[in-house]
């Protein structure tokens, strides 16, 4: 306690130090515990440039899916071939053989005596 006595005395004789603990404090305030801080305003610039980055790729989005919808309204073939492709739908005079490229997973026990 005898310690920050004697340096707030000393802060207090002195003239210019008086400036230089205000300017920093200042700066600490405003750069880093403020609410409108730098800090805060540059961790904003790097939100807003993700958003951006989301609004386009959504956008890439949304055009792709209405050129399908598009094309299911003009083209009843289309919605024959996504119903076979997705989701395997067939006539009923034809068989279905689905091809994966999937590798297969091997299954090691652990323990022989669980199986």
């Amino acid at each position: 306690m005898r310690i920050v006595k004697t340096v707030f005395n000393y802060i207090r004789r002195s003239h210019s130090l008086k400036y230089v603990v205000v300017v920093i404090g200042a700066i600490a305030i405003v750069g880093f515990a403020d609410e409108n801080s730098v800090w805060n305003h540059f961790r904003n610039k790097q939100k807003i440039n993700e958003l951006k980055s989301d609004i386009e790729r959504y956008t890439a989005d949304y055009e792709r899916d209405k050129t399908r919808l598009r094309e299911l309204d003009r083209n009843p073939k289309a919605i024959e071939k996504i119903a076979r492709e997705r989701y395997f739908m067939k006539m009923d005079d034809e068989d279905i053989f689905v091809l994966s490229d999937d590798k297969p997973t091997t299954h090691i026990p652990t323990d022989e005596t669980t199986e």
